[in-house]
C-alpha cells in the first residue's frame, strides 16, 4: 500500500485526533469527522481541543499543507478508521451505539477494495458485527472489503510517540483484512505489527486493561490496608520493590480513563461467572473513592470539632491522571463531585482546564491561601513544586503520593 490514499477517521478525541494527525504527518491525505461543529472548526483552523504535548504543532502543519481537514460528515476513502467512545450502561453493558452510528455513516461511502478498521476498545466479536452492519445496507460489498479490529496501546501525554512507536496488535475478519490493515498501519508506525484474527485483537486489548486494573487495586487495597495498619504505604512500596521480582504500582484515589476504568467490564459482562479477579480488581478501584470521601469527611469532622466553623476543602487535581486535561471516568472529579454534592465548601484546582460549569476552579496559589483542607488527588508536576513550608497550618490528605516522604 502506498502513500497516494485517502483516509477517513471517525472520531476525532483523544485517540482520533492525535492519529489522524501523526498519518497525515506523513504525507497522507486525512478527512477528520467528529460530530461536535466545534470541534471540526477548531480543527480547521490548526488549533487543537485536547492537551496533549506536541499535537498542536503537528495539527497547525499537516492542516496548513492540506494534508489533514475536518468535517461533521465523511466522504469516500480508501481506509475508514473508527475511534469512537465505547461507555458501558446500567449494569455494566456495553454500549456499541457510537460503533454503531459511525458504521452506519461511513456505509454509503463504501466501495470494493475499500479497508475498515475500528480501533475502539470492544467487547469480543464487535468487529463481526460491524461487518454485519455494514452488509445489512450493502450487500454487495460482501467479500469485497476489508475489515479488521486495531486497538491502540498508548499513553496520555505521550500519545504521538507511542502511536508511531509501539507494536501493534492487527486482527482481520479474515487473513486478506489483516494483511491490508497491516500494510496500511506500515506506512505510519515503526513498531512491530503482529498479525492475528479479530477476537483474539478484540480480547488482547481487554486483556492488557484488565492486567494493568488488577495491579492498580493491589496498590489501592494495600494503601487502605496500611492506613488502617498506622504503616507509610509509600515507605512500604519502595522497601518491597527492593525485591528482584517485585513491582508495586504507586496508589491512587481510584482509577480513571476510558480504557483501564471500562474495558475490564467488558470481559466481565460476557464471562461473568468466570471472570473472578477482574470482577475483583474493578470493585477495589471502584471502592477507593469512597474510601477517599470517608477520610476528607473524618478530617472536617474533626476540623469542625476544634475550630468551631466549617471547613474550607480545595481539590487539587481533577484528571484522572496527571498533566492532562482528560477527565473521563476520573476519581479525582468524582470525589471532587460527591463532596460538592455533600454540601461541603469545595474549590479546586486543574492547571490544565481552564474553566468547569459545575465547579469552582482557582489556582494552586490560592486553594493553598484559602483551603483548610488540601485533599491532594492527582500528582500533577506543579503540585510536586509546591513548597511544604506554605502548607503549614493546613491539612493536608494526600492520596496520590505527592509527599510521600
Amino acid at each position: 500500500m502506498n502513500k497516494n490514499i485517502n483516509v477517513v477517521m471517525m472520531g476525532l478525541g483523544y485517540i482520533g485526533l492525535p492519529t489522524a494527525a501523526l498519518i497525515a504527518g506523513k504525507g497522507i491525505k486525512v478527512l477528520g469527522v467528529d460530530i461536535k461543529k466545534e470541534t471540526v472548526d477548531i480543527i480547521n483552523q490548526g488549533k487543537i481541543h485536547i492537551v496533549e504535548p506536541d499535537l498542536e504543532g503537528l495539527v497547525n502543519y499537516t492542516v496548513t499543507n492540506g494534508f489533514l481537514k475536518a468535517d461533521t460528515k465523511p466522504s469516500k476513502g480508501d481506509v475508514f478508521l473508527i475511534a469512537v467512545p465505547t461507555p458501558f450502561l446500567d449494569g455494566f453493558k456495553p454500549d456499541l451505539s457510537y460503533v454503531e452510528s459511525a458504521t452506519t455513516m461511513i456505509a454509503p461511502f463504501l466501495e470494493k477494495g475499500t479497508t475498515v478498521i475500528l480501533e475502539s476498545p470492544s467487547p469480543i466479536g464487535t468487529t463481526e458485527k460491524m461487518a454485519e452492519w455494514i452488509f445489512s445496507v450493502r450487500q454487495e460489498l460482501k467479500g469485497h472489503i476489508y475489515i479488521a479490529y486495531c486497538p491502540e496501546r498508548v499513553l496520555p501525554g505521550k500519545i504521538l510517540f507511542e502511536l508511531e512507536n509501539n507494536e501493534r496488535a492487527i486482527g482481520g475478519l479474515d487473513q486478506a483484512s489483516s494483511d491490508k490493515a497491516a500494510a496500511f498501519y506500515s506506512l505510519f508506525v515503526k513498531g512491530n505489527l503482529h498479525k492475528t484474527n479479530s477476537r483474539t485483537a478484540e480480547m488482547c486489548k481487554l486483556v492488557e486493561n484488565s492486567y494493568r486494573d488488577a495491579n492498580i487495586a493491589f496498590a489501592n487495597e494495600l494503601s487502605m490496608i496500611c492506613d488502617k495498619a498506622g504503616i507509610n504505604v509509600w515507605e512500604l512500596i519502595t522497601l518491597a520493590n527492593k525485591h528482584p521480582r517485585v513491582n508495586i504500582l504507586t496508589p491512587g484515589p481510584g482509577v480513571g480513563g476510558h480504557c483501564i476504568a471500562v474495558d475490564p467490564w467488558f470481559i466481565v459482562h460476557d464471562f461473568p461467572d468466570e471472570s473472578k479477579i477482574i470482577r475483583a480488581s474493578r470493585e477495589v478501584n471502584n471502592h477507593k473513592p469512597e474510601w477517599v470521601i470517608e477520610k476528607v469527611t473524618k478530617a472536617a469532622s474533626n476540623f469542625s470539632a476544634k475550630m468551631k466553623r466549617e471547613p474550607i476543602i480545595a481539590c487539587m487535581g481533577l484528571t484522572f491522571k496527571p498533566d492532562i486535561d482528560d477527565l473521563r471516568e476520573s476519581p479525582s472529579l468524582e470525589i471532587t463531585e460527591n463532596l460538592i454534592r455533600s454540601n461541603f465548601n469545595v474549590i479546586a484546582v486543574e492547571p490544565n482546564i481552564e474553566k468547569s460549569k459545575s465547579i469552582n476552579l482557582v489556582g494552586y496559589e490560592d486553594a493553598i491561601e484559602k483551603a483548610d483542607i488540601l485533599l491532594f488527588l492527582v500528582a500533577h508536576k506543579v503540585f510536586k513544586a509546591i513548597d511544604l513550608d506554605s502548607l503549614k497550618g493546613k491539612v493536608v490528605v494526600d492520596v496520590c503520593g505527592i509527599f510521600n516522604k
